[in-house]
């Protein structure tokens, strides 16, 4: 029996690039899709790609940014296969700017599709999931958020993308703890992969090669991460972000607590900066170089 089979999954932004992807890999795995996107031209190519080739999906469009609208996506998702277990959350933009250059509009786009975008299905999936829960149905979901390099990290020129992406690794944490207990995991992943928004920032650096050599950059090579965190066998994961790209898939270690000084009393402010000054000595090298 396929890894997925049976089970439904709904994957926002999935009309090209990484969503795409993750939806033909979803499907081959014996999963029902749900391809949503707003180019609704480009969910039913997915929609008809998977049809075409044996599978079960189905195409939505509706605005992932409002509970009302990402309601109907779950509707869907119901009416076409019976429930939901796995979200994908996939979607995203892209307004990149220097941080005194960023507009309003710039920055509430950004957090608007990716951060809010995060939280309304993951929402209303939540609590139909908990009730389910509660009435003794037994509950095996998954969600599986997008979050970046440039959230665990920073990225000159991303304020706004980085600190949603950070928000969504933080927010993955807290929907780990609180909904564990419902059969719910919530992991996160950072890809790195040609997508309309990398071939627009780094056209250079994420191109396809032209001998014919393993191409690191090909959206498929993050599917099986993504498939494989949906399944039934992932269910022992919960609470952690995943960085891929080509044939490496590595642990994420986000912001944690590192080197420490520790006196026992209260510092003198005259004592602080010899304090720092040795922590940062002893940091990693990546913690000491942002404004050098």
């Amino acid at each position: 029996m396929a890894i997925c089979s049976g089970r439904t999954v709904i994957i926002t932004g999935a009309g090209g690039g990484l969503g795409r992807a993750y939806a033909l890999a979803f499907a081959a795995a014996g999963a029902n899709v749900v391809i949503n996107d707003i180019r609704a031209e480009a969910a039913q190519d997915v929609a008809g790609e998977i049809r075409a080739n044996g599978g079960q999906a189905i195409a939505n469009s509706d605005d992932i940014t409002t509970l009302a609208t990402a309601g109907r996506i779950v509707e869907a998702a119901v009416a076409a296969f019976g429930e939901v277990h796995v979200l994908v959350n996939n979607a995203g933009v892209l307004r990149d700017r220097m941080f005194i250059s960023l507009s309003e509009e710039d920055w509430d786009m950004v957090m608007r599709v990716h951060l809010k975008g995060h939280y309304c299905l993951a929402n209303l999936l939540g609590r139909r999931w908990r009730d389910l829960a509660k009435a003794g149905t037994p509950v095996d979901a998954r969600i599986i958020n997008t979050s970046s390099g440039a959230g665990l990290q920073g990225s000159v020129g991303q304020s706004n993308y980085s600190a949603a992406k950070g928000g969504i690794a933080a927010l993955t944490l807290v929907q780990a703890a609180e909904l564990a207990r419902y059969g719910i995991t919530a992991n996160a992943l950072a890809p790195a992969a040609r997508t309309s928004m990398t071939e627009s920032a780094m056209p250079d650096v994420v191109k396809k090669p032209e001998d014919g050599s393993f191409d690191a950059w090909a959206p498929e090579n993050v599917a099986p991460l993504v498939v494989w965190l949906g399944s039934a066998e992932s269910a022992h994961v919960n609470g952690q972000i995943f960085e891929s790209q080509g044939g490496r898939i590595s642990l994420g270690d986000g912001w944690r607590t590192g080197v420490t000084r520790d006196k026992g009393a209260l510092w003198r402010v005259e004592e602080v900066g010899a304090a720092i000054d040795a922590i940062l000595a002893q940091a990693p090298a990546a913690q000491r170089v942002w404004g050098s």
